[in-house]
C-alpha cells in the first residue's frame, strides 16, 4: 500500500537527516516496550557472544506472540558506547537470524526495526566476518516462512540496516533516511571530502519521499510536526497502527506465498533501480 505524505517545503534533505540522527527521537526499545510491555529480552548468537546494539526478543502484542528486534544507540554516552552508537558486529545479525528460525519454528510474526547508521566498520568486526555474517543474514530472510514486517525508525544506513530488512513490507517514518551509504561515508568514497556530506544527502535519494515514490516502501508513516521527538507518544501510536494493518494483510498468507512474494518484492527493486537511471547512484563529481 503506498500513502501520500505531506510536503516537506520547509526542511532541507540534510534537515531530515538530523531529524532522522536527533538524540531525543524514539529508539527500538521505546516502540517495543510500548507495544509489547511483556517483551522478554534474548540474546547471544550461540557461537561467540551478545551484540548489545541489536534488542531482540518476544512478547505479546494485540494478543499474539511476536519476534520484536531493533537497533538500539544508547541514551546516554555510557549507553551508546556499551551499544556501539546501533551499529552491529557479526554476532548481531547472527542473533538477528538465530530468532528469526526460532520465530520461524514457533509460527511467531517478526518485527524488525530499523536505526543503525550501518554495521560497524572496525577492524574486530573484520576479522569477525562482518561482510560474511551480513551477507548469510540477507539470504536466510528469504527462507523464513513467517510475516516479517520492517520500520525504518531513524538511519537505514547500508548493509547494516539490509541485514535486519529483508521484509515482507517495509515502512518508513516521515522523518527517517535509507540509503545505500551514509552522506558522510558516500562524500568520504566518491570525493574523498568528508565535509560534502550535505552534497551527498541531496544526490542519495534517501528521504521517505524519494523511497516511496521509487516502490522500495509500502508506506510512510507521519510523526508530528517537528519530528518524532516532539510526541513520541502520539508517533508510536502511529506506527504501531501502521504495523498492525500490514500484519493483518500478511497473517493469512501461506508460507509458500510469503516467501514468494517477499523475493519477487526485491527482485522488482533490483529490477527497476537497472531499468531507471533515475534510479541509479547519483552521487558524482
Amino acid at each position: 500500500m503506498l500513502t501520500d505524505v505531506k510536503e516537506r517545503d520547509t526542511l532541507s534533505v540534510w534537515q531530515v537527516v538530523e531529524l532522522a540522527r536527533h538524540p531525543d527521537r524514539p529508539y527500538a526499545l521505546d516502540y517495543i516496550r510500548r507495544l509489547a510491555p511483556d517483551f522478554l529480552e534474548l540474546h547471544g548468537d550461540r557461537m561467540t557472544g551478545d551484540d548489545p546494539a541489536l534488542v531482540a526478543g518476544v512478547g505479546t502484542w494485540r494478543g499474539r506472540t511476536v519476534m520484536l528486534m531493533g537497533h538500539q544507540k544508547g541514551r546516554n554516552l555510557a549507553d551508546r558506547v556499551a551499544r556501539n552508537w546501533g551499529m552491529m558486529h557479526p554476532e548481531g545479525y547472527r542473533k538477528a537470524i538465530r530468532l528469526a528460525r526460532q520465530a520461524a519454528k514457533f509460527g511467531f510474526p517478526i518485527i524488525s526495526l530499523v536505526d543503525t547508521p550501518g554495521a560497524y566498520p572496525g577492524s574486530t568486526a573484520e576479522s569477525h566476518g562482518i561482510a560474511s555474517a551480513i551477507a548469510a543474514a540477507i539470504m536466510e530472510w528469504f527462507e523464513i516462512p513467517v510475516p516479517v514486517l520492517t520500520a525504518v525508525i531513524g538511519e537505514g544506513g547500508s548493509g547494516g540496516a539490509l541485514g535486519t530488512a529483508v521484509a515482507d513490507r517495509v515502512i518508513m517514518l516521515e522523518n527517517s533516511t535509507y540509503s545505500v551509504a551514509s552522506p558522510e561515508a558516500a562524500a568520504s568514497i566518491v570525493w574523498r571530502d568528508n565535509a560534502r556530506k550535505v552534497e551527498a544527502a541531496e544526490q542519495l535519494q534517501l528521504t521517505s519521499p524519494d523511497l516511496l515514490a521509487m516502490g522500495v516502501v509500502e508506506e510512510v508513516v507521519s510523526e508530528p510536526e517537528g519530528g518524532a521527538h516532539t510526541d513520541p507518544e502520539a508517533t508510536v501510536a502511529a506506527l504501531e497502527a501502521a504495523l498492525w494493518r500490514h500484519l493483518e494483510a500478511l497473517l493469512p498468507m501461506p508460507s509458500a506465498e510469503l516467501l514468494e512474494h517477499r523475493y519477487e518484492r526485491f527482485r522488482y527493486i533490483d529490477s527497476l533501480i537497472a531499468a531507471d537511471p533515475r534510479f541509479g547512484p547519483k552521487v558524482g563529481s
